[in-house]
């Protein structure tokens, strides 16, 4: 046995999967989830597919009690609890916070009693808000934005304020962050506030940067979890996906299977101490393409449907450089984007899926989150 780890949102979807990459590598694995209602269902219980070797604890993060519990006889930390959600944690502020922030807070201040010899910390790609940008004569771009006015004019790419257009180009993780909604916003005070602590406390603390993870046990009924869980949802109760601005967004899409392997390289990685590392696929591909790729793989004849409106919070485009993972974490992703969509959709098509897309539309709408 290599040691005992504690994973705290464990029995999410990534979660999941890295307890099962874990244990798979000889660890022992101790979970600690509350099973929110948004994710897990109005009658949670332990889920069937947290692998069977996982030690349990229902808790919240936020009780100190629990999280004494939690941490006894753990040599390492991953610390994955968070609300997901750009456009809820607009309105669901102080929630948002409350858990996302305060719950960082008081694990950081439990761990100065039970200390560990690693803390791996769970960040977005969110915390980037744009990517990194060129200019026309391939000149680095960091600061690239679209105004309120561009964005009603529906004037969808980045321009320079004179005018030029930028070119996206792979984001690393120098870039500085651009925070556009409070969900990235508690996801940078996540990662800089663990690495702060772990420096001040002698803890090794790695940072990684998620992109968009997809795979199995991904939650189907949660309209703010991932764009591929949300489009499978819809195609599986025969509705079109539903696209915002062109469809010709930039994005990684990342599976579940290489983040689980990424997050355990990064533990047992000596040199990744203090670092934060960027964990994506390599590979780019616009909005509107995926879903073709996903309702073929599905079998389903359903066109997207692009809505030409925007959401207040989302980005144009933003893809990783992995050179920095690569190089010192050793990661190199393992599986295609096709390949981890024809897995992703023989489990969909053994799910039961509540299509809650219009509900989210509604409340961002209400809000004035959708224009």
């Amino acid at each position: 046995m290599k040691g005992t780890v504690l994973i705290t949102g464990g029995a999410g979807f990534i979660g999941s999967h890295v307890a099962s990459e874990l244990i798979r590598a000889g660890y022992h694995v101790r979970v600690l989830d509350s099973l929110v209602t948004q994710v897990h269902g109005e009658t949670p219980g332990r889920p069937g597919y947290l692998h069977p070797d996982a030690e349990f604890m229902l808790g919240d993060v936020r009780n100190p009690e629990i999280l004494d519990e939690a941490l006894s006889g753990i040599d390492a930390v991953y610390h994955l609890v968070a609300l997901v959600g750009v456009g809820q944690s607009m309105y669901q502020i102080a929630e948002y916070t409350s858990v996302n922030n305060w719950g960082t807070a008081l694990l950081l201040e439990r761990l100065m009693k039970h200390r560990v010899n690693k803390l791996v910390v769970a960040s977005s790609m969110s915390v980037y808000g744009e990517g990194l940008y060129v200019t026309p004569s391939g000149q680095p771009y960091e600061h690239a934005s679209r105004t309120v006015r561009q964005l009603k004019a529906r004037q969808w790419d980045m321009r320079t304020p004179d005018g030029l257009p930028l070119h996206p180009a792979p984001t690393p993780e120098t870039k500085q962050p651009s925070l556009a909604s409070v969900y990235a916003l508690s996801k940078y005070d996540q990662e800089q506030m663990c690495l702060m602590v772990g420096r001040a406390y002698g803890v090794p603390t790695v940072a990684v940067r998620f992109f968009n993870a997809y795979g199995p046990h991904q939650s189907l009924s949660n309209p703010y979890t991932g764009v591929l869980a949300i489009f499978g949802s819809r195609l599986l109760n025969g509705k079109r996906p539903i696209i915002f601005e062109d469809g010709q967004q930039l994005r990684d899409f990342v599976s579940v299977y290489d983040v689980a392997r990424a997050c355990r390289l990064a533990l047992e990685a000596d040199e990744a101490q203090d670092q934060v590392f960027n964990v994506g696929s390599g590979d780019k591909v616009t909005i509107e393409e995926v879903a073709y790729k996903l309702a073929k793989v599905l079998g389903k004849r359903l066109e997207p449907e692009i809505t030409g409106n925007y959401r207040v919070g989302d980005i144009r485009h933003c893809y990783p450089d992995m050179t920095l993972t690569e190089r010192v974490l050793g990661y190199k992703p393992e599986v295609t984007l096709e390949a981890g969509m024809s897995d992703l959709a023989e489990w969909l098509e053994r799910q039961t899926a509540q299509d809650r897309f219009g509900e989210m539309q509604h409340e961002l709408a209400s809000r004035g989150l959708v224009v």
